[in-house]
């Protein structure tokens, strides 16, 4: 399994991103032919390597012509299922821009299928997006951590105006990851930069004891008087092993429980929202009888050793609880592989597990389904009955 650790000592933004991932390893030339597959305006990716205070990095540069285009949520999400990338860089970029859109709609009171996007919506932040996706896809990373993230301070001039530092969406984006701000008056998170790491990252803290394998170095375009880089560190073995002897399927995590009698139900997909994105793997609801004859639900949540602070404060905050409840477990999980299959309708992603090589289960992804539902006009579950069908003839079809 390959891990890659983000290193925000100087903040992160979307070209220092994908600066980074070129500079670890991952091919410029085969990436520039992917993102030629985007249908956006013209534009040149320029990858130049630098030096800035004595560090040697890679500084990625978007040229586009300005149009003026604004782009809406589904746009984006169309033109990205228009491009035809790898499926599982297909699945990073459209998370990212999930992510973001979630954001966006917080801060501006919106429905997220109404959100436009201005910055965001520019060719040159989605390449960078697009282009970190496919880099991680490249570079065959699984799992993703990141340090603390300084933000900078003071003011900084957006679409919308002058807004302060970090930015409303770069706040909503980073909820439940350690800030501080490093005392500069300068923006050192950019929101496709605090997109990239809510998408990716399931774990924040100081770097664990790894094995190295590549490192890389992305330059900003900001000029200071530190080195303005983001550090990738790219290693084989999980930051949360717990020893080398462990089985390779299997995984320490943590679950969290809670029980609460006074939460009212239709709370329920709001508080299962947030521990989704405090970066929860999995949260349900077991409705209990408590002492009294009470009735109450236990609120459960799997989670990863990094989040359980986040997670933590979520349900105290959230539910009203005076208690959690922790116990390590081991979850063993099958190999996953991305497909694509054609419906009538549209395109739809499939998640296919694999025991021992071969297939045994078949999960088209929900929201692709239902946008192709939505654009249709047809019922959700003939989509995902169709995609189901096509996706275990596809995989029969490869059996030797």
């Amino acid at each position: 399994m390959r891990v890659l650790y983000f290193d925000c000592a100087s903040g992160i933004s979307g070209d220092m991103a994908l600066g980074a991932l070129i500079d670890a390893g991952a091919d410029a030339d085969a990436l520039r032919e992917l993102l030629e597959l985007l249908p956006v305006e013209p534009f040149d990716v320029d990858v130049e390597r630098i030096e800035t205070q004595g560090i040697h990095a890679t500084k990625v540069t978007v040229r586009a012509a300005a149009t003026g285009v604004i782009r809406t949520y589904a746009n984006i999400r169309a033109l990205l299922d228009d491009a035809k990338l790898p499926p599982d860089a297909q699945a990073i970029a459209q998370r990212i821009f999930r992510r973001l859109a979630e954001a966006e709609a917080r801060v501006h009171r919106r429905d997220v299928e109404q959100v436009t996007f201005h910055e965001a919506g520019a060719v040159d932040s989605i390449v960078d997006i697009t282009g970190t996706a496919v880099a991680l896809s490249m570079l065959g990373v699984e799992r993703v951590f990141s340090s603390s993230v300084p933000t900078g301070m003071g003011m900084v001039k957006t679409e919308h105006g002058v807004m302060p530092i970090p930015t409303p969406v770069v706040v909503e984006l980073l909820r439940g990851a350690p800030m501080y701000s490093r005392g500069v008056q300068v923006e050192l998170v950019t929101p496709a930069g605090a997109a990239i790491l809510a998408a990716t990252v399931e774990g924040y803290g100081e770097l664990p004891p790894i094995r190295l394998e590549f490192v890389g170095y992305g330059a900003g375009a900001l000029r200071a008087d530190f080195p303005n880089l983001l550090r990738v560190l790219v290693s084989e073995a999980p930051p949360t092993a717990r020893s080398d002897q462990r089985r390779p399927d299997a995984g320490g995590e943590l679950v969290l429980e809670t029980n609460v009698d006074d939460l009212n139900p239709e709370l329920y997909g709001y508080v299962l929202e947030r521990l989704a994105e405090a970066g929860a793997q999995d949260a349900w609801l077991t409705p209990i009888v408590m002492q009294h004859g009470r009735a109450a639900v236990t609120v459960s949540v799997l989670c990863s050793p990094q989040r359980q602070d986040a997670i933590r404060q979520v349900l105290f905050r959230e539910t009203g609880t005076l208690g959690v409840r922790t116990a390590a477990v081991d979850k063993q999980a099958l190999e996953r592989q991305w497909i694509e299959v054609t419906t009538r309708h549209g395109g739809v992603r499939v998640k296919v597990g694999l025991l021992e090589g071969r297939p045994v289960t078949v999960a088209p992804e929900i929201e692709d389904c239902a946008r192709v539902a939505r654009e249709a006009g047809v019922p959700a579950r003939d989509i995902y009955e169709e995609a189901t069908r096509l996706a275990r003839d596809s995989l029969r079809d490869d059996e030797p």
